[in-house]
């Protein structure tokens, strides 16, 4: 009896424990993927002579851009950062998209960099990614047009492209570094003791926004990825007609864009565009 007593007041308090710690993943789930880092206004994200900063502005906040603007360039390269730090990390090792002449095109998430407010959704990200693209979209009518992710960027690069198709817009690339199937794949495999389904607000089904693709489609994984592992690249290509995946030998996560044979990739794609 005392026995059984014990057992049960034991399993109460890990069903409690456990409770607590899906209610805290649900609640504080923004803090959990994305690690914004904050950017003095009075701090420029570049200093080159062909990089403009400016804000667009969404419902609730505004978010910074860096426009890196050639004279006549034959396109841009839209691009989606990853969930940590700022536009500075990343509007970085620009010189293939000069060679190229290609504009280049980047902003930061809201709470990120000089960006105001803060995510609170899904929903909103995908919109604020739209209202930026439409921001620029004007400008490079009969142009080259690449919609770039990576990591976490790479499902709403695919949501977006996804949205340019349907609306008979199709970009000449669609390029993913180092992409998740979806977020709620990657998270279960991470964290296979928390019932994702019902927890994730965040799903980012990379795979069904790529399923609906046309035109060129390109990724780039780095085969020792931990983190996202290549295999997310294998079932994105399964289900993508013709697409590329360029198996980054000896890459992880973080350092795929380091490796010579990337910088060569991304050089011939814009190239033959």
């Amino acid at each position: 009896m005392v026995y059984a007593l014990f057992s049960a007041t034991v399993l109460a308090a890990v069903g409690a424990v456990y409770a607590a710690a899906i209610g805290y993943l649900w609640l504080r789930q923004e803090r959990l993927l994305f690690e914004p880092e904050a950017l003095p206004h009075d701090e420029p994200i570049a200093k080159d002579a062909d990089t403009h900063e400016l804000f667009v502005d969404v419902p609730g906040a505004r978010l910074s851009v860096a426009h890196l603007k050639r004279e006549n360039p034959r396109g841009v390269f839209f691009f989606l950062h990853g969930n940590s730090g700022n536009l500075k990390k990343w509007f970085v090792e620009l010189d293939a998209f000069r060679q190229a002449n290609f504009d280049v095109v980047m902003f930061d998430y809201r709470g990120f960099g000089k960006s105001s407010g803060c995510i609170a959704s899904e929903e909103q990200l995908r919109a604020d990614v739209s209202a930026v693209w439409e921001h620029f979209a004007p400008q490079y009518e009969g142009k080259r047009v690449v919609i770039s992710g990576q990591s976490l960027g790479t499902g709403l690069a695919a949501g977006l492209a996804a949205q340019l198709c349907a609306a008979g817009r199709a970009p000449d690339l669609t390029l993913l570094v180092s992409p998740y199937s979806s977020m709620r794949n990657l998270a279960s495999e991470l964290y296979p003791w928390v019932p994702v389904e019902r927890v994730l607000r965040y799903p980012l089904h990379t795979l069904d926004h790529a399923a609906k693709l046309l035109g060129p489609v390109m990724l780039i994984h780095g085969e020792k990825d931990e983190l996202i592992p290549i295999s997310h690249s294998e079932k994105l290509c399964s289900v993508v007609r013709g697409a590329q995946l360029l198996r980054v030998t000896g890459a992880g996560h973080s350092d795929v864009h380091q490796f010579p044979d990337v910088r060569k990739a991304l050089a011939s794609a814009l190239g033959r565009l």
